[in-house]
């Protein structure tokens, strides 16, 4: 028997692995070809299976893995003891079926014989299930196969249930379909779903044996326009542009005493990084040959963003402790805050809130949007910090108008101050709109393509309000200009 059941383990991998090398090779337009010879592959393998079954007289259960295989046959005979409903489990399903009701219809002798195929669900794709043009179809499960080996009488008494193990998570929109491979494609004919048994598993009942699969079919999201993509690409790159002109000023007049620029050219440096890899991923998304790359590409572009979040917190405070003390920022703000600390904020911690989160989650990512997966637990690892951040620099957007108010009234002899004041204002209306309001906008673009365009151009303007308001419109960068230009026009006599 062990001789045989090797000799059979060796035959199923080398039929499996012949298979899934000519889906390797195979192009989309041989994909109908190749799902007639996986139906082939199937009645091969319940045929090889079949010649390890061995009539007996009471119960018997043979189970071995192959390579590409985990099988399960269980045999009972005449003299069998077994009353209940019989189980077999593996690592993907288990399988509940009236073995004896068969057996009584073959003069007391049935064999079930249940399998598991590891690179099925590549070759039987989900796409093979029919539906509307505008859903999606998701393999939620490993393939599975259930058969009567060497029974004569296959009629099923009483249905049989499938427990499905999920291997990936649901989406809450989606409907689930206990499917069975029909020649050439999955159909439901036969097979209901009885419950979702939670959120890892599903209960199946069907009324004949065969392949089963369990599908997901969500709605397809709207495919983006070219003009829109057009747009995309065009604003982004203007904003680029001017993050790179914001980047190098800051970079210039950094020494510069009056001018506080760390903050403002870290934060620069998030958004243009971040900015420039959407850019990048977007070519991604129309080749699926980079599923990898556009999943860890999200994973960078989700560490800029909080990271350019947690530097926009940072300015905030800043510009908040700047109007209570009624200083420049740089020199007061070394005071609370050594740049150390700032770094520390402003990379280290979004990397944490990363790294936790792929711990908990590691399939987070989405390799067809090069993003987080929508419609999951894991997008609240972005949101949460995100509402933290935009709740926050909203209460201290509010609190630094009051404050500002009640310093404009106490500085009604100071010119000087109250001009520094007025620009404090200005800054402060400035920096709550650059950095906030097109992040609250962007909560309600699903409910309108509107709303979604003006949140894209929005967002990718960040680097040319920053340049216009902290470089172009800054009298500590023109002062700083204006020095730069006296030393190379006027430069000192030599000695």
């Amino acid at each position: 028997m062990e001789g045989q059941k090797k000799k059979v383990k060796a035959q199923l991998d080398e039929v499996l692995n012949t298979l899934e090398r000519k889906f390797d090779k195979s192009s989309e337009s041989e994909s109908e070809n190749l799902a007639s010879q996986a139906s082939t592959v199937l009645n091969i393998s319940e045929t090889l299976v079949s010649l390890v079954v061995k009539p007996t007289d009471t119960e018997e259960l043979l189970n071995f893995t192959s390579n590409t295989t985990e099988v399960k046959v269980y045999t009972v005979g005449p003299n069998a003891t077994l009353e209940s409903i019989t189980r077999l489990n593996n690592t993907a399903a288990l399988l509940d079926i009236d073995i004896i009701s068969i057996a009584k219809n073959n003069k007391g002798h049935a064999s079930v014989a249940f399998m598991t195929y590891d690179n099925m669900s590549e070759i039987l794709k989900p796409t093979f299930f029919p539906s509307k043009k505008d859903t999606v179809n998701t393999m939620m499960s490993t393939v599975v196969s259930a058969s009567l080996p060497k029974t004569t009488n296959k009629t099923l008494i009483n249905p049989v249930n499938f427990t499905l193990k999920h291997i990936r998570e649901t989406d809450p929109a989606g409907t689930l379909h206990c499917v069975y491979w029909d020649k050439t494609e999955w159909s439901t004919n036969g097979c209901v779903r009885i419950s979702e048994k939670n959120s890892n598993n599903t209960i199946c009942s069907c009324t004949h044996l065969s392949t089963f699969a369990l599908l997901m079919q969500t709605e397809k999201l709207p495919e983006r326009s070219h003009r829109l993509e057009l747009l995309s690409t065009i604003a982004f790159t203007v904003g680029l542009i001017f993050l790179f002109l914001a980047v190098l000023t800051f970079v210039l007049f950094r020494k510069n005493s009056r001018v506080s620029s760390v903050l403002r050219l870290n934060l620069c440096i998030c958004l243009l990084l971040a900015h420039l890899l959407f850019l990048l991923t977007q070519r991604f998304l129309a080749h699926s040959n980079y599923k990898v790359a556009c999943a860890v590409f999200a994973g960078i572009l989700h560490f800029l963003l909080l990271s350019g979040f947690m530097w926009m917190f940072l300015e905030a405070i800043t510009l908040f402790i700047s109007v209570k003390n009624l200083s420049k920022i740089r020199s007061r703000w070394r005071e609370v805050l050594h740049w150390k600390y700032q770094l520390v904020i402003g990379y280290v911690v979004p990397t944490l809130m990363v790294g936790v989160s792929l711990s908990v989650q590691r399939d987070g990512y989405d390799s067809e949007t090069c993003w987080i997966k929508l419609g999951t637990s894991f997008v609240w690892s972005f949101l949460g910090p995100v509402c933290f951040i935009l709740a926050v620099n909203l209460i201290l957007f509010i609190t630094i108008i009051i404050t500002l108010q009640c310093t404009l009234m106490h500085l009604s002899g100071n010119v000087s101050q109250i001009k520094n004041s007025r620009t404090m204002v200005f800054k402060a209306l400035a920096q709550f709109f650059i950095l906030g309001c097109p992040w609250i906008l962007g909560f309600f673009t699903w409910f309108s393509k509107a709303l979604e365009i003006i949140f894209l151009l929005l967002t990718s303007q960040q680097g040319t309000f920053i340049f216009l308001v902290h470089c172009v419109l800054s009298e500590e960068v023109k002062q700083s200009q204006k020095a730069v230009q006296k030393v190379v026009v006027h430069p000192l006599p030599s000695p």
